[in-house]
């Protein structure tokens, strides 16, 4: 199989759905291939599946496809991976073929806490049957007592649910119910997650679509803002931009972000994490944006 994208100058691999074998079809007379491919909708019946840049399980991450998340696949070869572009932020990349089956149920509700278990039985009692993350979509069927009984047949709390037209009001408070979950390079969940993937999931449960990394962030999120004298002028919600980084006001004076020097979602003195961060890692500060 050919998997390498370099020859897409001028486009952006990440969000490009091309090969040099193949393109999807919307990419005709933008892309040279051989052969178009229209795509088939599935959607992620696994908690989060990885999405890497190419078909090899020792790659790391480039993001997480999330549970009840549509997917266009335009190949599924041999060895179990499906070449895929995610409908909700576009990102394209593979992921196993195992974690995708055809969407056949109609989403009502989302997950609104950090992680929320599904059992085969209306009892906590029982043996989990996965853990779903934070915006993971569920089709719920009715509410029996506590639970909320899911498509699958499996049962989830039913407060730890949110229809999906009801969007959180402080996309901060959201991003601060990650607090000490561990850092993981392309995460998107309480078990790890990443800095561009902390404000994604925030902002999409608060109603605002982001895309996934942070140059993308940086240039289309909110508005730029001019920080003030030594940034006295920062506010609650302010997203903070470094080369390759990001992070979220709470305060005027505190940042919240997913970082590598504490290996977790955590928050300290703004000042505190500018100097390190300008010293050890991305350098100084490349804009501020406020919604």
């Amino acid at each position: 199989m050919t998997t390498n994208r370099g020859y897409l100058a001028g486009l952006d691999r990440r969000l490009t759905p091309a090969r040099p074998d193949l393109a999807a079809a919307y990419l005709r007379g933008v892309v040279a291939a051989p052969r178009y491919v229209e795509g088939e909708a599935r959607r992620v019946v696994v908690d989060a599946t990885p999405l890497r840049g190419e078909p090899n399980p020792e790659n790391g991450y480039d993001t997480q496809a999330l549970y009840g998340e549509a997917v266009q696949v335009y190949e599924f070869d041999e060895e179990g991976w499906a070449f895929v572009q995610l409908e909700r932020d576009r990102y394209v990349g593979y992921v196993s073929a195992n974690a995708l089956a055809p969407i056949d149920v109609g989403f009502t509700h989302r997950v609104r806490t950090p992680r929320t278990i599904m059992y085969p039985a209306r009892s906590i009692k029982t043996p989990p049957m996965r853990a779903l993350p934070m915006l993971a979509q569920v089709s719920v069927l009715d509410i029996d007592g506590a639970f909320a009984r899911i498509e699958d047949g499996g049962y989830v709390w039913a407060e730890h649910l949110a229809p999906l037209d009801e969007i959180e009001p402080d996309f901060v408070a959201v991003a601060e119910r990650f607090e000490r979950a561990p850092y993981l390079w392309g995460g998107k969940t309480w078990d790890g997650v990443d800095c561009s993937g902390l404000v994604q999931i925030a902002l999409q449960a608060a109603g605002i679509e982001a895309p996934r990394d942070t140059d993308m962030q940086a240039a289309c999120l909110g508005a730029t803002i001019d920080p003030g004298v030594e940034f006295n002028a920062l506010r609650r919600g302010d997203l903070v931009f470094w080369k390759g980084h990001v992070g979220v006001m709470c305060d005027a004076q505190t940042l919240l972000h997913a970082n590598g020097h504490h290996m977790q979602v955590a928050s300290e003195p703004f000042e505190q994490a500018r100097a390190r961060i300008a010293k050890n890692t991305f350098g100084e500060v490349t804009c501020v944006r406020r919604f």
